[in-house]
């Protein structure tokens, strides 16, 4: 059995994944930013129906990725029902 270079030919297209754009944030780091750059901020709940987290994963990429890794200060407030909103400041 021999090993065969996979190349690109004539009848094969290369797929470009930098100009391939699906108009939103790729990862889920960049969509949890996206969320918490919203004027209104975003609470746990919310965030993980959007990505499809858990909440301790959540609050864990918030302290560990945005804050601590990128810098960002992260901010949160609870509102009159008791709900917690975090917001990039």
């Amino acid at each position: 059995m021999t090993k065969h270079k996979k190349t690109t030919g004539p009848g094969r297209k290369k797929r470009n994944t930098a100009t391939a754009s699906t108009g939103g944030p790729k990862t889920k780091l960049s969509q949890l930013e996206g969320l918490l750059r919203r004027k209104e901020g975003a609470t746990v709940a919310q965030i993980t129906t959007a990505l499809d987290w858990q909440p301790h994963s959540v609050r864990g990429a918030i302290s560990g990725s945005l804050k601590k890794k990128q810098g960002l200060t992260v901010t949160n407030q609870t509102t009159e029902d008791g709900r917690r909103v975090y917001r990039i400041a």
